[in-house]
């Protein structure tokens, strides 16, 4: 990374741009990335300051503040990576006092230094806001005597002491649309118009609203975090004749490790003792458990159930599945929505607008308007000044789709972003591939039909015989239907003839297994038999001995895709495959699709999928098996991949992987984005809603700057409490 990547963000507080990186770094040379948690931060604005002042230092060469997950990655250089948390916790204790910043590979363990400066810092702030607010009291008792009006100025002093500090900071670094800066100005008008009380009563009221967003975007973060926890906390890794408990990432590819029933599984690997079910829920988001044993392989993040298994691990921490799928998760609330963009490019107007219109209300009315004095307009001003912070805008939009991701993560659909999320509700046209996707992708005999008094277990003997040697799929499932002992030593003569078949010498037998151009080659007579499905013809010495039928199953999700689909509202659902139109056609109809391709070269599926964006679509998601239709994944709006548990290549093929193979979960993931886009788009028109009574409130003398804070702190935490029934249904 030759420079540091950033864009232009507005936050929830300023009109001020930020720099904010939304690309995931990865480290240059003679840089390393380091992840740090910022504990204790629950104002977006604050977060983009760190943010932008980390990626100023000079051995700094790129940074991500990802609010929600409280997340800051940098790409530091080498000399100073074991001296980048000192210069982080600077910058936080200057922006945020009381945050604490650890690496995140060491965040399970307790800092009892910085644990013990936390709570200093509470008990301090605490102290000081209850002198403060004795000190009011008195100060209402005593207000008529020469004194009182000190007293209120040592009250408002003592509780709001942070924010004339941090109005203070800010201002020498030019933000002087910062909050605190404006609720610092809204006050001392108050101040200076002789509403004491009233500008007492607006610190204390921020500082007890500060608070209580805090903790609940904390508890948001909480709650969805537990949500997609899947995060194996230790591995037990074999040492000689014991096994001892070991961090994942301590374990190397070859190592043997032991899963007791309950545990997690920690690393991939493959079963090399022992039998269990292990609950698959935390990945695919179903609770049916599965049945492992010796030889198997088995994936990261699994629930061992009832026996013990011992695992030779085949893949380190950082590649296994519960990893991959851990920075997916971790990184998605990095790709922004086009809302979350809208709202960032209204916030960076809105506010400087706000002040404008303050400073107009404070001036005009009373010099151009008879009988109007000047308190009362800087009176109005002063509301304007508190409710012109959008916080509640900026933190419970990106609040409510870490949300819906977390929701979505939570029933086995992995969505990259925010970004992915809503545009799965532009979806109205939704086109499958057929094979591994509303299929097994698993061939299986269907029918088998003996000739010329060949009987039918003689014609699959035969034919499963000659297809031993085969590797295709088809071959495969004749020589599963066979269920008698295949000794490859009575097979002589084996022969592959390509895009026909095979012969073969079975017990001083010759057969020729394959097409009708098989049969065709060597002149042996036979109808073409007419089926849905492949049609394998075999011939014995020289003459017809009959046909088997092979066919593609579907899955029994399938069905309920479909249906599910039109279900949420998706008008046109099509199917593109290479296979036959007989074939494709039959299993069209069965599922109620409505439009069906076949005989397509992966060329002509892009070809498909552009006619179908000629029809006036409003958006399109295809939903394949993430490796053979990369074109198509990439030209959809939204590209669906059937992961299968622990599929890499699908992983990083799609948009959204759906971890389970059902097709079902697509609708369920579109339930999930038009819920979240619902909910935020509340949250949007309350926020304006409620901002926007209390400056006409204001303006008919029926507003005060106690309402001023609900509309600026209290709409914050309804907001982001709102944004969390995404999880509940």
């Amino acid at each position: 990374m030759g420079e540091k990547h950033t864009h232009s963000q507005g936050c929830c507080c300023h009109g001020q741009e930020v720099k904010l990186t939304t690309s995931v770094i990865s480290a240059a040379k003679g840089y390393e990335v380091k992840e740090f948690l910022i504990n204790g931060l629950h104002c977006a604005s604050c977060a983009a300051k760190i943010e932008s002042n980390v990626a100023d230092l000079s051995f700094i060469k790129g940074s991500v503040m990802n609010f929600a997950t409280s997340t800051l990655t940098v790409e530091v250089s080498e000399s100073n990576a074991d001296t980048v948390i000192d210069a982080v916790q600077k910058i936080a204790d200057q922006v945020e006092p009381g945050a604490i910043v650890e690496e995140k590979s060491k965040s399970s363990k307790k800092n009892p230094d910085k644990e013990a400066k936390k709570r200093r810092l509470d008990r301090s702030r605490l102290h000081r806001i209850g002198a403060g607010i004795a000190v009011f009291l008195g100060a209402l008792y005593l207000k008529e005597q020469p004194f009182g009006i000190f007293l209120f100025l040592i009250s408002y002093f003592a509780i709001g002491k942070d924010i004339i500090i941090k109005s203070a900071r800010n201002i020498l670094r030019g933000e002087l649309f910062d909050e605190n800066f404006l609720m610092t100005i809204a006050t001392m008008a108050a101040f200076g118009i002789g509403e004491y009380p009233e500008a007492i009563m607006v610190v204390l009221l921020y500082e007890i609203g500060e608070y209580f967003q805090g903790r609940a975007v904390e508890s948001s973060r909480k709650s969805i975090a537990e949500l997609m926890d899947i995060r194996p906390e230790y591995a037990n890794l074999k040492v000689g004749d014991d096994f001892k408990r070991v961090s994942p990432g301590d374990v190397s590819r070859g190592d043997v490790i032991i899963v007791k029933p309950g545990e997690k599984v920690p690393l991939d690997g493959k079963i090399i003792e022992g039998a269990s079910s292990v609950d698959t829920a935390a990945l695919t988001g179903e609770s049916a458990l599965r049945d492992v044993s010796k030889g198997d392989e088995i994936t990261s993040g699994f629930i061992n159930i009832n026996g013990v298994l011992t695992i030779e691990v085949t893949k380190s921490f950082n590649e296994s599945a519960v990893s991959k799928i851990l920075h997916l998760v971790e990184n998605a609330s990095s790709k922004k929505a086009e809302t979350e963009k809208r709202i960032t490019k209204f916030a960076k107007y809105y506010t400087p607008a706000v002040v404008a219109a303050a400073v107009m209300t404070a001036l005009i009315p009373p010099l151009i308007m008879e009988g109007q004095s000047f308190e009362t307009w800087i009176y109005k001003a002063a509301i304007f000044l508190v409710i012109s912070c959008p916080c509640a805008l900026v933190i419970s939009v990106p609040m409510g789709y870490f949300a819906g991701l977390g929701a979505a993560s939570k029933n086995g659909i992995l969505v990259k972003g925010g970004n992915y999320l809503e545009a799965l509700t532009q979806i109205d046209t939704v086109v499958f591939d057929k094979t591994g996707t509303l299929t097994k992708g698993s061939f299986k005999v269907d029918d088998i039909k003996g000739m010329g008094g060949i009987s039918d277990n003689v014609l699959l003997r035969y034919t499963a015989f000659a297809e031993s040697f085969s590797n295709h799929p088809i071959a495969l499932s004749i020589t599963e239907e066979y269920d008698g002992h295949l000794d490859k030593k009575l097979v002589k003569e084996y022969r592959d003839i390509a895009g026909k078949g095979v012969t073969a010498l079975v017990d001083g037998v010759s057969v020729a297994s394959g097409n009708k151009k098989l049969m065709d080659q060597f002149g042996i007579k036979c109808e073409p038999v007419e089926a849905v499905g492949t049609v394998i013809y075999t011939a014995l010495d020289g003459k017809y001995a009959g046909h088997m039928i092979i066919k593609d199953e579907v899955k029994i999700d399938s069905k309920d895709a479909i249906r599910s689909l039109k279900d949420v509202g998706i008008q046109n659902i099509a199917m593109l495959t290479g296979d036959k139109k007989e074939v494709a056609d039959i299993v069209g109809k069965d599922l109620g699709i409505d439009r069906v391709y076949s005989e397509l070269l992966p060329q002509d599926k892009v070809e498909k999928v552009e006619e179908l964006y000629n029809e006036n679509i409003r958006g399109l998601a295809f939903v394949g098996d993430g490796i053979n239709d990369a074109p198509v994944l990439a030209r959809a709006n939204v590209g669906v991949a059937m992961g299968g548990v622990g599929s890499d290549a699908a992983i990083e093929a799609a948009d959204v992987v759906i971890m389970s193979d059902e097709p079902s979960k697509l609708a369920k993931a579109i339930e999930i984005a038009k819920r979240t886009k619902s909910i935020v788009n509340m949250n949007i028109g309350m926020s304006v809603g409620i901002k926007g009574m209390v400056f006409v409130l204001a303006f008919m003398n029926l507003g005060s700057m106690w309402l001023a804070i609900f509309a600026d702190v209290g709409v914050s935490i309804i907001a982001v409490m709102n944004s969390m029934r995404i999880l509940k249904k």
